[in-house]
């Protein structure tokens, strides 16, 4: 891309974007800022650090020559992200908001409102990459195998790609921090934000609480044996170890060392008999799947590739795992896994990979219980 284009990019307060727009000026585009806001219930919380982040956009910008503008996208944030987030959690699954984001607000609303400002390009800090190939955009994994990011854009779709760039993505992050450190950003040391966008570092729990009711039920073990009390099964997600306030059950007569004492995870969650099903042990069987079911779905090149063998991911920080695709049209698939995957969690994204192309994904609708032996 050799003609100057009017680029506007999103900047967050992080390092991440603020090389990203310093690289893009670099190449000789016409660069602007915009620091999207996306929550606001809260914002005098100690937890949340949106106004740090404008103000650390703002001297970015300041220290790169460019403008930059204060964009509210709270209440579509409301509207397309957050009331999904909370209809998924009631319904006792665990989604992935930060896919849904970037799919409604960073590529959809952001889109919208940069090219009201004539722009014909977006940029962000993500760690992908995107390449034209035959008239057609294809999403790549980062090159920075331990930054890549491509499994919260597999959502994309070739409208938004051929608009989008990210200028990190050919970059190792060690890199990124060294180019804001030489070039004096006042972000070149500010740690990575973890956690999701609107509850920041504040105690998950805590922030469900205020929105889902607790209704508490049985926690029980594979034998039926009561354990406990769970505080409302939204809170909870498969794969869960800490937080469960169960100690470890000794059986009688039961060797030293043996698995008596193993850590409890949360292995199913019944809604109908609002039960907590738990197992000791973090390779019992009812938390390994062979198989799983997605829709929802969402291709990349805007159909379903041919079935057959791929790498899917089915949580973020995972390698590929591999696997044979089975498309049931352009809305659902399978995936019939080479060894069983751990904790497969209803709610969360499969993303689907040939090598480096992330090729899209959908959202998990079986877990591990369809997949349990007989208790």
């Amino acid at each position: 891309m050799a003609s100057k284009q009017r680029v506007v990019v999103g900047l967050s307060g992080g390092v991440d974007s603020a090389v990203s727009a310093y690289l893009l000026k670099q190449q000789g585009h016409e660069v602007i800022g915009i620091f999207m806001k996306n929550w606001e219930d809260d914002d005098d919380s100690e937890y949340c650090s949106t106004r740090q982040d404008f103000l650390d956009a703002a001297s970015v910008a300041d220290v790169l020559g460019i403008d930059i503008e204060h964009v509210n996208f709270a209440a579509e944030y409301k509207d397309r992200v957050f009331a999904e987030f909370l209809r998924e959690y009631q319904a006792g699954r665990t989604p992935n908001p930060d896919i849904l984001c970037n799919a409604e607000i960073k590529f959809k609303a952001f889109l919208d409102h940069a090219m009201r400002l004539g722009a014909e390009k977006i940029a962000t800090g993500h760690y992908a990459r995107v390449r034209e190939r035959n008239g057609s955009f294809e999403l790549l994994k980062g090159r920075d195998p331990l930054k890549d990011q491509s499994y919260f854009l597999h959502r994309l779709n070739q409208a938004q790609l051929s608009k989008t760039l990210f200028p990190v993505g050919e970059l190792p992050k060690t890199e990124v921090r060294r180019v804001a450190a030489e070039i004096k950003l006042p972000v070149a040391s500010k740690k990575d934000s973890t956690g999701i966008c609107f509850i920041g570092e504040r105690p998950f729990r805590d922030f469900l609480n205020r929105y889902i009711a607790k209704e508490p039920g049985p926690i029980k073990d594979e034998k039926g044996r009561v354990l406990g009390q769970h505080v409302g099964l939204s809170f909870y997600t498969l794969g869960q170890r800490q937080g469960l306030g169960i100690g470890g059950i000794k059986a009688k007569g039961a060797q030293k060392g043996g698995n008596d004492h193993a850590p409890w995870f949360v292995a199913r969650k019944d809604m109908a008999s609002n039960t907590l099903w738990v197992v000791q042990g973090h390779d019992h069987p009812w938390l390994l799947v062979p198989r799983l079911s997605a829709q929802d779905v969402s291709w990349v090149a805007g159909r379903a590739p041919a079935a057959g063998g791929v790498g899917a991911k089915t949580r973020y920080r995972q390698a590929d795992a591999p696997c044979v695709l089975q498309p049931q049209g352009d809305s659902h698939f399978d995936l019939q896994f080479k060894e069983p995957q751990w904790a497969v969690t209803p709610g969360q994204s499969a993303v689907i990979y040939d090598g480096e192309i992330c090729l899209g994904g959908g959202v998990i609708t079986t877990d591990a219980a369809s997949a349990w032996p007989a208790a």
